[in-house]
Parts: C-alpha cells; sequence; structure tokens
C-alpha cells in the first residue's frame, strides 16, 4: 500500500504523475479558508507534504502525527519552525540553486529600475504628459562604475556581485559572516563590516535569509548611515528591514529610493505608505517567478521529497541535517 503524501500547490502535470507513481496523493489546489478544515482533516494520514505559501507549524503541525517529510517549493524556510521540525524528526528540504540567477536579474532589474526612474517614466507616458524632452525632475542616476554593497553573499550575492562587476564595471563591497576569499579575486570585491558598507556605497543590496539575527538587521540607525543618494535594493525578506523606518527614510529623503520584492506582510496590505511614495519600485515577491524556474524549483521539489521518505538521509537540500 502506498503511502499517503499531500500536494497543496498546483504543479506541472508530469511531475503530479512523479509523486503518483510512489504515493497516493492528496491534491488541494492552495489552502485559504475554504478548505482549511479538510487540509487539517487530511494531515494525520500524510508522511509528507510539499507545496509553498503557507506556514505549517502550530496547529498545523501538531495535527500532522505521522509526518516525516516537508518538502517546500522555494529556498527560504522561514514557514517553517526548523527547531520544532527537528525535534520531531522531520525532515524539511527546500530548492537552493535553481533559482539563483533569476532571481539575481531581478535584484538587478529593481536596481536598474530604480536608479532610472522606470516606473516614474513609464506612468509619466501612459498619463499623457509627454509633450517634451523630458528636464532634470525625471532625470535618473547612473549605475556604471558606481559602487555596491551586497548584504549576504552566498549563492545570490554572488550572482549579483557577477553581474555588478562583469557587466557594469561597478565595485562590489560586501558584509557576510565569513569571507569569500574565491569573491575577492573573481570580483575584486571588499569585504567588510555593515556600517562601513553602508556608509561607502551607492547601491545596497540585500540577499540574507531571514533570521532572529537578520531580522531588522537594517534599521532607523542603520538606514541614516547610508549616503542620501544611495538606493536600497531587498531581495531577501522583508522583515530584514524596519519596515516604517524605511518609509520615514524614503519620505523625508534621507536615501534616494528603494527597490523591493518583499514585504513584511504580504500581500502588501493597500493602506501601506510604501504605495503612496513615488521614490520606490514594487514587486510581487517574484524573484523566482519565470515559468522555467518554477518548473525547476517544483521538479526539484518532488525529487526532495521522494528523496527525504527514505530511509537513508538525503545528500542535498535538506535544511536540518541533524534529523537522522
Amino acid at each position: 500500500m502506498k503511502k499517503t503524501v499531500i500536494l497543496y500547490a498546483p504543479i506541472a502535470h508530469e511531475l503530479r504523475a512523479r509523486l503518483e507513481q510512489e504515493f497516493e496523493v492528496i491534491f488541494f489546489n492552495k489552502i485559504d479558508q475554504n478548505n482549511e478544515q479538510q487540509f487539517l482533516a487530511a494531515l494525520p494520514t500524510a508522511v509528507g507534504v510539499i507545496g509553498t505559501g503557507i506556514d505549517i507549524k502550530g496547529d498545523r503541525l501538531a495535527k500532522a502525527v505521522n509526518l516525516k517529510a516537508i518538502s517546500t517549493i522555494s529556498v527560504g524556510y522561514d514557514n517553517f519552525d526548523v527547531a520544532e521540525l527537528t525535534a520531531k524528526g522531520i525532515r524539511l528540504m527546500h530548492t537552493p540553486d535553481v533559482l539563483t540567477d533569476t532571481t539575481a536579474d531581478l535584484i538587478f532589474t529593481l536596481l536598474m529600475a530604480t536608479a532610472r526612474r522606470i516606473v516614474e517614466v513609464s506612468d509619466f507616458i501612459h498619463q499623457g504628459h509627454w509633450k517634451r524632452s523630458v528636464d532634470q525632475s525625471l532625470f535618473g542616476v547612473d549605475i556604471h562604475h558606481k559602487k555596491i554593497g551586497i548584504i549576504g553573499m552566498g549563492n545570490i550575492g554572488q550572482a549579483v556581485a557577477k553581474r555588478a562587476y562583469l557587466g557594469f564595471d561597478m565595485q562590489v563591497f560586501y558584509y557576510s559572516r565569513h569571507r569569500k576569499p574565491e569573491v575577492d579575486q573573481q570580483y575584486q570585491a571588499v569585504w567588510c563590516e555593515l556600517d562601513q558598507l553602508l556608509k561607502e556605497v551607492d547601491f545596497v543590496c540585500i540577499t540574507l535569509p531571514l533570521t532572529k539575527e537578520t531580522e531588522h538587521l537594517i534599521n532607523q540607525e542603520k538606514l541614516s548611515l547610508m549616503k542620501p543618494s544611495a538606493i536600497l535594493i531587498n531581495g531577501g525578506r522583508g522583515k530584514i528591514i524596519d519596515e516604517q523606518a524605511l518609509i520615514n527614510a524614503l519620505k523625508t529623503k534621507q536615501i534616494r529610493a528603494a527597490g523591493l520584492d518583499v514585504f513584511v506582510q504580504e500581500p502588501l496590505p493597500m493602506d501601506s505608505e510604501l504605495l503612496q511614495l513615488s521614490n520606490v519600485v514594487l514587486a510581487p515577491h517574484i524573484g523566482s517567478a519565470t515559468f522555467e524556474t518554477r518548473y525547476k524549483m517544483a521538479e526539484l521539489a518532488v525529487e526532495n521529497l521522494i528523496a527525504a521518505l527514505q530511509p537513508e538521509k538525503p545528500k542535498k537540500n535538506l535544511v536540518n541535517r541533524e534529523v537522522a
């Protein structure tokens, strides 16, 4: 008899068929208030779950009495209490690497769109204001030969550094827990303390995951260190920035602008002050949102779940490696 797993996100037909070769699959297109009770009722039967976009902890996790593995279709895993999963012996799998280049592309898209004020000038045309050549009220700033500071030098941070150094002749500074000699060598990068980076660079790009240590890492004090001409890009997690402090910094022109793909609350509430500001470019958490990358992520997540439900420990993509 096949073991039961729950799939709580739509994936390609052939990927779902791959799961069904191995398991009895209970499918939910998404989890919301309309099917939450059915989802909770199914959890006790499942040895594995796979999907994205919801928390599986607290009451939900308590219902999953037979759960052995979770496979999230994401690189981030802040929807899960890793310590609790580890204590329960539940393997947590994620999908790093496959979205590295796509996310770096999006971070650089935000950087370029913010620097050159693309959303503002597009709106300027759509609203019928383009009657003559634009004046300096719509000028942007150059990217090439400027200084970029990357907070977090994992795979995505390194992909951003590559684009900055090789594509735009930018001088790369970075802040991370450990120095990366290969990054220093390849991109002539400068490893430095966070405060020095914030004071020095023209563009600050966040590529960190959310942890207790990184939550509100960029607060009012840190924003005050940045140049008034500097631009802040967040491709990591929303809570890494004190959002209200950023709003204040943008409103008072303490910094020039920001480009954000992630927020404290997602979807962004319609009453957010960010929506009232012209010097911020907003994206709805689309770092990995291309057809190709999302397929690869789902494909990897399926293989991750199959591997995690084998007796031997998976050799890669296991978040809590302490679990047997």
